[in-house]
C-alpha cells in the first residue's frame, strides 16, 4: 500500500525533525520528510531542500506540505512550481497539529483531496 506523503517545512531544522519524530511515534508507514533550515542548516528555508523533500515523500499518491512562518510559504509555493511532481498541495493549517492529522488520514489510505479536506475541516 502506498500513502500520500507529507513535507514539514520549518525555519529550524530541529523543529522540522522534532515534528517528524513526534508523528513517527504513532504513524510509521506514511512518507514524512523534514525540510528545515537553510542548505547550511542555519535558521531559514531552502527551496532546494523543499524540492528534495517533495521528491522523497512522493510515491505517486500526492504530497501535502505544511510550513511554519513567513518565507516558508513563499519558498514552498516556489518549490511546488519548480517540481515535476503532481498533486502537491501547500496546506493552510498549523504545522504540528495539521501535519499530524494529515499523517493519520494518509495512514487510512485516503487521497490528498480527502486528507486536505479533513485538515481544513479540523483547523479551517
Amino acid at each position: 500500500m502506498s500513502y500520500a506523503g507529507i513535507v514539514l517545512i520549518s525555519h529550524s531544522p530541529k523543529v522540522a525533525e522534532g515534528i517528524k519524530d513526534m508523528i513517527r511515534q504513532v504513524i510509521k508507514e506514511v512518507p514524512i520528510e523534514a525540510a528545515g533550515g537553510t542548505d547550511e542548516n542555519d535558521i531559514g528555508t531552502s527551496i532546494e531542500k523543499i524540492q528534495q523533500a517533495i521528491n522523497r515523500a512522493n510515491n505517486g499518491n500526492g504530497v501535502l506540505i505544511f510550513y511554519d512562518i513567513g518565507s516558508a510559504k513563499m519558498n514552498a509555493e516556489m518549490a511546488v512550481e519548480m517540481t515535476e511532481a503532481k498533486d502537491v498541495t501547500v496546506m493552510e493549517a498549523p504545522l504540528v497539529e495539521g501535519s499530524y492529522v494529515a499523517a493519520v488520514e494518509s495512514g487510512m489510505d485516503k487521497d490528498t483531496e480527502s486528507i486536505a479536506a479533513a485538515v481544513t475541516k479540523a483547523f479551517g
